[in-house]
């Protein structure tokens, strides 16, 4: 198991049920305790957890799993997310925006094969995908980096997007609902997404099932700034319903077979 699938599982553990046993979480994941030990030190350094005698505790905050530990899980469903997306971009010149995540990674994994395109990005990450491709033009934004989700946020960064007339944007999101629209964990970071997604006259949003229903702390846009969401099976299908009611086109991604 990837150690981002054992963050993962860990810290949904602490979310749901408040604590962590080393040894029942050894044997849970599949791992030796020593492992699991390690994962806790790390997740303590990083203020998301607090380590116990025998195991840990949750902090009374909302995760937010770096994405350095979030970018190989559930990578085939990403991947088949960002094919889908992808679909209705037709041949040509375009200038399409990207913010940061790691479904938005595969989507500009894909982009990097076409031509004709300027990207803009606010992402360290996504700029690091497409800085080499020669036929794709490449728009960092410039601003103050977040080490979780690698996004430049903040008044530089909005400056620079403010400039560029968007044909689409794609953009990844922690938490995507009927009720509350789109949120993520910060509310620099929110205020810059939305910026990124007004300046776009296509807005597709690229969230693995996981994200459908969740609300954050810092809201970003409402539901009537959004064309399309792209998710994949694992969302709950009510609030898929809820969503494509507020006028959403929803698309489900399958993962390609083996």
């Amino acid at each position: 198991m990837h150690r981002s699938d054992r963050v993962t599982a860990i810290l949904d553990r602490l979310a749901y049920g408040g604590t962590v046993d080393v040894a029942t979480a050894a044997r849970e994941l599949g791992v030796s305790v020593a492992t699991i030990r390690r994962d806790l030190t790390l997740l303590d350094d990083q203020n998301l957890l607090v380590r116990t005698r025998g195991g840990a505790v949750g902090r009374d905050i909302a995760y937010e799993l770096p994405v350095r530990y979030r970018d190989n899980h559930g990578r085939a469903a990403k991947q088949a997310i960002a094919r889908m997306a992808l679909r209705a971009l037709a041949p040509g010149r375009h200038v399409v925006a990207v913010n940061g995540g790691t479904t938005t990674s595969e989507v500009a994994r894909l982009l990097a094969t076409r031509t004709e395109l300027t990207v803009v990005t606010n992402a360290l990450n996504i700029a690091g995908i497409l800085v080499n491709r020669p036929k794709v033009k490449l728009v960092v934004t410039g601003g103050v980096a977040r080490s979780n989700s690698y996004e430049m946020v903040g008044p530089w960064a909005e400056t620079i997007v403010g400039r560029f007339n968007v044909d689409t944007a794609f953009i990844g999101i922690d938490g995507i609902s009927a009720a509350s629209g789109l949120s993520t964990h910060d509310e620099v970071e929110a205020h810059t997404n939305a910026v990124i997604i007004g300046r776009a006259q296509r807005v597709v949003v690229v969230a693995d099932g996981s994200k459908i229903g969740r609300t954050h702390l810092a809201h970003v846009v409402g539901l009537d700034a959004i064309d399309q969401l792209v998710t994949d099976s694992s969302a709950d299908p009510a609030e898929l319903q809820a969503i494509a009611a507020q006028g959403v086109a929803v698309r489900i991604a399958e993962p390609a077979r083996r």
